[in-house]
């Protein structure tokens, strides 16, 4: 299984916070964003490789992490332009080479994430997908990503940025995949407003086909760094764990 992490973006609403800076690299508590996730992701036994799709300020990763990162290999993938997650999956499907893997999100910040659990139920369940969600309290956080309708432990809808959510599960961007999911990159209907494929339709298209893709509690906290609030919201909820 390979760990693929997206971290092209550009960052534009978080104004100054980003300027001359992929958004990956800004400074959480010490050290890099995107080192949150390349230290969960090298400390699984099961990921044999890390493969970063890199954008905008590409060098900046480049040059910071090299070829490895704490003994597992780095593989670099160029998405030459930011059309969304989906398509930077696309421009990786080559380095995954038809393996499983783990999706990250190198903008992302958590607490107490569950990696090694969900990579558990994904092979001891025999799944195609498994999608790493939240819990919250305020249930208008999901309407910045996605939320999930389900039966059980199966999901059986998803829906990007709802504008109602149905329950108070969050959807985020780690998900452990089949390497299968790469054939619904094709089947995947532009999002009407963006003029993007998004993650939760793509995994849509998995679901209505049949396939097994359940949800997965993935941390106790989470944030994904997109905005000057979520910045402020960074610094003062999670500065002190």
């Amino acid at each position: 299984m390979k760990a693929l992490i997206l971290a092209a973006g550009r960052g534009k609403r978080l104004g100054k916070a980003s300027e001359g800076l992929n958004k990956c690299m800004i400074d959480a508590f010490g050290k890099p964003l995107i080192e949150y996730s390349l230290d969960c992701a090298s400390s699984l036994n099961e990921i044999t490789e890390i493969v970063i799709v890199v954008g905008y300020r590409a060098e900046d990763i480049i040059n910071k992490y090299g070829n490895s990162y704490r003994r597992k290999r780095i593989k670099y993938v160029i998405q030459w332009e930011q059309k969304g997650l989906v398509d930077a999956i696309e421009w990786a499907k080559p380095a995954i080479n038809g393996d499983d893997f783990m999706l990250m999100l190198g903008d992302e910040f958590m607490v107490k994430p569950r990696h090694g659990e969900m990579i558990e139920k994904f092979k001891g369940e025999n799944l195609f997908a498994v999608c790493g969600v939240i819990r919250v309290s305020d249930t208008k956080l999901i309407r910045k990503t996605y939320a999930i309708e389900y039966y059980g432990e199966k999901i059986t809808g998803l829906v990007e940025k709802p504008a109602k959510p149905a329950n108070d599960y969050m959807g985020t961007g780690n998900c452990i995949f089949k390497n299968d999911i790469l054939n619904y990159i094709g089947k995947t209907p532009p999002n009407p407003n963006r003029h993007e494929k998004e993650l939760p339709d793509m995994i849509q298209c998995a679901v209505n086909a049949g396939n097994d893709v359940h949800f997965f509690p993935i941390c106790e906290r989470y944030v994904n760094l997109n905005s000057l609030d979520e910045l402020k919201i960074l610094d003062s909820s999670f500065s002190h764990l």
